[in-house]
């Protein structure tokens, strides 16, 4: 499992965020523009954690949308920060703690929230993830609690699964969480070994840290 494996299927969700067929507000010639502002991990936290980051980084996604006859351009960016985490499992080292933050706009116009995002279940990201990472199966669901980030409650849904390491097996768990601040969807997932026992400790502790806007 590396790290851009997991960070491509994240971005395999983030590219969701506009679908043909829901706006019924498409009058005007220049395309429909949202921006996600940057959601990072404070920096104590990473460290503490032992993950560091190179910054979050813009992807942007274009849509031509069409509806009642009508089409116009829609442009969605999307942040998207990843943290890892060197990792030693006795036969080799590689950077198995793999943490990303995804923001991602609401895209509102005419007062509907098109991002499904907004709608995705834990199971449902989880899901897509699992889709797009060729290297990650037997995902099952293992338990879930409530914890609170930004001063809100969010649900951190914990998976088991397999990946495949430099041609090895290895057992992993995957964790997820999903809320609305301001203006954009937050997504954080974090996979890592399954037989690191403290780092489900630290994964929690960043989901708690997460700072939007940065």
């Amino acid at each position: 499992m590396t790290s851009r494996r997991v960070v491509a299927a994240v971005l395999a969700v983030a590219m969701l965020t506009t679908t043909s067929g829901c706006i019924g507000f498409l009058t005007g010639d220049e395309a429909l523009s949202f921006s996600a502002d940057p959601a990072v991990v404070d920096e104590s936290a990473a460290e503490s954690a032992g993950y560091s980051t190179d910054g979050p980084r813009t992807l942007s996604v274009n849509r031509t949308v069409s509806a009642a006859g009508q089409e116009r351009e829609v442009v969605a960016e999307n942040q998207v920060t990843t943290y890892r985490k060197t990792l030693d499992l006795g036969i080799f080292e590689a950077d198995l703690g793999v943490f990303t933050v995804v923001s991602t706009p609401a895209v509102e116009i005419a007062g509907q929230t098109l991002n499904p995002i907004g709608e995705f279940s834990n199971r449902r990201l989880v899901s897509l993830v699992q889709d797009q990472y060729e290297g990650l199966n037997d995902v099952q669901e293992v338990s879930s609690q409530t914890i609170t980030v930004q001063g809100q409650q969010t649900e951190v849904t914990k998976y088991s699964g397999t990946a495949t390491v430099q041609g090895q097996e290895v057992d992993v768990y995957v964790h997820v969480t999903k809320y609305r601040d301001g203006d954009d969807f937050v997504v954080a997932i974090g996979v890592y070994p399954q037989r690191l026992d403290g780092e489900e400790a630290n994964v929690l502790s960043m989901m708690r840290a997460i700072e939007h806007p940065a």
